[in-house]
């Protein structure tokens, strides 16, 4: 491609027409498919597919040997880590065609997905959400929630700067241990961040 505002190793591909913002790198043998959006400031390790029609926000990082189908979709600083797995077919098999059955699978804002982590298709995995290594999910999960096992339990909460959050005292308030931000239990599977507008990015840490 002859826009030269991203890196592409040599021994990548890029299947043209497709969208790769500014500042996104791209290393060995990935192949990015026709139709993909990728966004700013990404990086995208050895052996990564993005198939077809797949939309990539800025700032995601996207480890080794890991495929993204069509139908997924990931926010801005998502974080795959390697070789975890997402469906786009709850009941593939080899002789039938399901293309028209692609479900959309979305990956919220700030989440990480652990490594050997599995997300089954039609699941939303909510902002800063953190998926265990090895965990399988198999439905929706709520903001800065803390999944682990076979099937995936929410084991607790996760804080935007990925440190575990203690217990809710009386008021429902949890403090992250590494940035001192409060958080609020407003309800059994809802907590939101006292010290952040929800929207906005997050500031360097120090």
């Amino acid at each position: 491609m002859a826009d030269h505002s991203f890196f592409v190793h040599p021994t990548a591909i890029i299947d043209e027409p497709c969208e790769i913002g500014e500042g996104t790198k791209i290393w060995h043998f990935s192949h990015v498919m026709s139709g993909a959006r990728i966004g700013e400031q990404c990086v995208l390790g050895q052996n990564v597919l993005i198939a077809s029609n797949v939309v990539i926000g800025k700032g995601c990082k996207i480890q080794n040997n890991v495929s993204l189908y069509t139908g997924v979709e990931l926010e801005d600083f998502v974080f795959c880590g390697p070789s975890c797995v997402f469906t786009n077919v709850i009941n593939p098999r080899a002789e039938i065609n399901r293309r028209a059955e692609f479900m959309r699978t979305l990956v919220r804002r700030g989440a990480t997905i652990g490594a050997n982590a599995t997300v089954v298709c039609g699941a939303t995995i909510g902002r800063y959400a953190f998926i265990g290594a090895g965990a399988v999910v198999r439905g929706n999960v709520p903001d800065y929630a803390l999944m682990l096992g076979v099937p995936a339990r929410h084991c607790g909460w996760m804080s935007r700067h990925g440190a575990r959050l203690p217990d809710p005292d009386t008021d429902g308030i949890m403090v992250c241990s590494v940035s001192g931000w409060r958080y609020r239990l407003v309800a059994p599977d809802t907590v939101r961040c006292e010290d952040w507008d929800e929207e906005k990015e997050l500031p360097a840490l120090s």
